[in-house]
This record gives structure tokens, C-alpha cells and sequence, in this order.
């Protein structure tokens, strides 16, 4: 049983049922778009009438809209439900430490661009000013988006409770940086940050579809310019007391190791990250901080791996080390919190096939109990840009879950 502190909690009012009875049917519709009324009812158990009055209600607030009729064995054809989404739109960003990528979507993630990039600034100012500079231009490109609504942002760091200070971003060598106020007042509009790997696990709970049972417990991991963790337990991100919960990218697999960006030595991240895995495929050590070689700055994983499928040995050898490393790191997951499966986002997961075997053997190597090694992995594309779906998520839910109970 739940236990509530009677100083967390607030009373509630005659607006609260309500409240609650809107965004459950919000949630549903996000789920299980489109629907009838008559479903609504029957999935909560409702009167026909009742659900009919929150969904004129919501459709008065522009949150939801009125669709083509359905189709019915007998009686009257049903008339389906959507999230409104028409006239709006958001825009999503995916920050790493070497480029950063832009799209636009609509309120429920839909893409409506294609996806632009931009190199990332190094200087907090620059980096305000030219992600200013490229959202102007991409929403100039694609006036038939609509009004945008706001600007989600999935950052490559740790960020405050409040999502405005970037509390520490290693790859960026980033400290205390007041991020969000700068970019609202550049761009003339709402800013929504969060951690990348806790956008994707947002975007992983957002993007659940019909009457299937919900995740679950899960960690969402994602590989790029760093190692990102996201943690969802009991149905809600985990943040910690101070919102940096889950950096299992900066606990140390080996304290001899090579060092990483955040200063320490021996992380997971340098270990498994996209620069670790190319330094490696290229036989030149790991230098945190200090300008790539040109050997390095013009290798991508995905030549690594077009290397070991062309039968390239010393790919093929760096990327098999990644994936045992990346299996290691796993095991420390699945042995603190035990999930019902691991989703994993990055470039090297267009390798999976290659990897996989040895992902699992470092994972059995150090999990704690046999059936702990079994947990079931999920491989995300990179072509469904999983960061920029976090980031586009932000957006929707600032709409479509309702303020007054959120």
C-alpha cells in the first residue's frame, strides 16, 4: 500500500474528479486513438452520458476532435475520436556534443519535417543563438505547421529539478549552466528541457498503443556522444533528490581505465560510447577534451560497422569489445533494480545482430542471478530517433495531460 506523507499532499476540490476523469480519458485516447464514446464508457466503466459530457468538455478546449464514423455491426455508426492536434505544432531537438538535430512534429509526435542539423556550439551563448537562429528558419520552411506550441529539448547532461540549469553535461564541459531563460527569450517561446535518456523513457510510456499492458518496469539506455539511462518505476520517471538519478554512464566499470569527459576514469561511458567505440576500431587511445585526430573526426560507427561487415578484423574486434562492455554495464542495471526489460537506443544498434551474443555473455558474467541475465532487451532503431521522440513528447504533454492534476 502507497503511503502519502500529509505534508505532500494537497486537498482536493470539487474541480478534482473532473480533473482526473480528463486526463484519463486524454491518456486513453492518446493510447488508443481513434475511439468511440460508447468504447470510452465501457473502458471506464462510465455512462454513456457521463463520458459524452468530458469528451464536449475537452473537445471546447480544443484537445480533442470529432473523426469519421466508425464502423458497427448493428446500430448507429459510432463517431471516432482524436487528440487535436490541427493548426500546432512543437519542436523537437536532440542536443549531443558534436551536432544537433531539429524537427518538427505535431502535438502527438507525428513528424513534420524532415530532420535538420547543426553543429553544437561549444559556448553556451553561441549554442543559444544558433539553435534560436535554426528553429526560426525550420518553422519559416514549414508555415503549414502550424502555431508551435512550445520547444522540447532532450540534453546530453544532467539538468536541476526545474529543468532550466544544466547541472553538469561532461561532453559539452558544461557546469552550472543557466540554459533555459537565454533560449526562451531568443526563440520567443516555451522551452521544455529534460535528460535525453529520461525523454526517451517519457517518450516510451507516450508512445504505448492500444489495449496492450503498459511497459512496466524498464530502463531506457541510450548510446551516442555519451551513455544516457533512464529509469521507470512503477509507472514514473526516477529522479533522485536532485534529479541525476541514473548516470550509470559515470560509475566505473575498471578505475584504471581510460578516462572519461566527466574527469573520472574507468566509466561505463568510456567504455561503450560512440567515440570509444571508433577509437578503438582506430587503435588510437581515448582523449577527453583534446580535438579528435582527423582519422577519428571522420569515422562514424556506421563505418565501423559497414568495416565488420565487410570482414574488416579490427572492426569487427571493436565492436564486439563495446558490446561486452555494454553488457557489463547492463548487468550493474539489472542487479540494482531487476527491470521487466531494458529498451536500448543508438547508432550501434544497427549492429545488433552482430552483437548481440556478446552483449548477453557480459551481461551473464556479472549478473547476480541466472534468470537476471534472461531480462528481455529491446533494440530502438536509430531511424526512430528515439531522442528527438523524447523531445517531442515534452511538447505533447504539456498539452494533452491536464494542468490542473498534473
Amino acid at each position: 500500500m502507497k503511503r502519502l506523507h500529509p505534508d505532500l499532499v494537497d486537498v482536493a476540490t470539487r474541480r478534482t474528479p473532473g480533473a482526473i476523469n480528463r486526463q484519463v480519458v486524454l491518456n486513453l485516447l492518446r493510447a488508443g486513438q481513434p475511439t468511440s464514446r460508447a468504447d470510452l464508457a465501457r473502458r471506464l466503466g462510465m455512462q454513456r452520458a457521463a463520458v459524452g459530457r468530458i469528451v464536449n468538455d475537452l473537445i471546447e478546449k480544443g484537445l480533442v476532435r470529432e473523426g469519421a464514423a466508425g464502423e458497427t455491426s448493428r446500430g448507429r455508426k459510432p463517431t471516432l475520436l482524436h487528440l487535436d492536434s490541427r493548426g500546432r505544432c512543437g519542436v523537437a531537438v536532440d542536443v549531443r556534443a558534436t551536432r544537433t538535430f531539429l524537427m518538427i512534429t505535431d502535438l502527438v509526435g507525428k513528424p513534420l519535417s524532415a530532420v535538420r542539423t547543426m553543429a553544437t556550439e561549444r559556448e553556451p551563448r553561441e549554442f543559444v543563438a544558433g539553435l534560436a537562429r535554426e528553429t526560426r528558419q525550420l518553422l519559416a520552411d514549414h508555415p503549414q505547421a502550424g502555431r508551435c506550441h512550445a520547444v522540447g529539448i532532450a540534453f546530453p547532461g544532467m539538468l536541476d529539478r526545474t529543468g532550466s540549469v544544466v547541472v553538469q553535461a561532461p561532453a559539452l564541459g558544461w557546469r552550472d549552466v543557466a540554459l533555459k531563460a537565454p533560449l526562451v527569450a531568443a526563440l520567443g517561446l516555451p522551452v521544455v528541457m529534460e535528460n535525453a535518456a529520461k525523454a526517451c523513457a517519457l517518450a516510451q510510456i507516450w508512445d504505448a498503443r492500444g489495449h496492450a499492458a503498459p511497459p512496466g518496469d524498464f530502463v531506457f539506455v541510450t548510446v551516442s556522444d555519451g551513455v544516457g539511462v533512464g529509469i521507470v518505476l512503477g509507472g514514473e520517471v526516477l529522479r533522485g533528490r536532485h534529479n541525476v538519478a541514473g548516470e550509470f554512464g559515470h560509475l566505473p566499470l575498471n578505475v584504471e581505465g581510460p578516462r572519461c569527459a566527466c574527469g573520472a576514469t574507468g566509466c561505463w561511458e568510456a567504455y561503450v560510447s560512440n567515440l570509444a567505440t571508433v577509437a578503438r576500431c582506430a587503435g588510437q587511445p581515448l582523449r577527453p577534451g583534446q580535438a579528435p585526430s582527423s582519422e577519428l573526426a571522420a569515422m562514424t560507427v556506421g563505418d565501423v560497422i559497414a568495416r565488420a561487415r565487410g570482414g574488416d578484423v579490427r572492426a569487427a574486434t571493436a565492436l564486439n569489445s563495446t558490446a561486452h562492455y555494454l553488457g557489463l554495464g547492463l548487468a550493474s542495471i539489472v542487479n540494482t533494480f531487476d527491470p521487466a526489460r531494458i529498451f536500448i537506443g543508438g547508432e550501434i544498434t544497427a549492429a545488433w545482430d552482430l552483437i548481440e551474443a556478446h552483449v548477453r555473455r557480459g551481461l551473464a558474467e556479472r549478473a547476480l542471478a541466472a534468470t537476471a541475465a534472461d531480462t528481455p532487451i529491446v533494440v530502438v532503431a536509430a531511424e526512430e530517433q528515439p531522442r528527438l521522440r523524447g523531445a517531442a513528447a515534452l511538447v505533447g504533454a504539456q498539452v494533452f495531460v491536464a494542468e490542473d492534476v498534473a
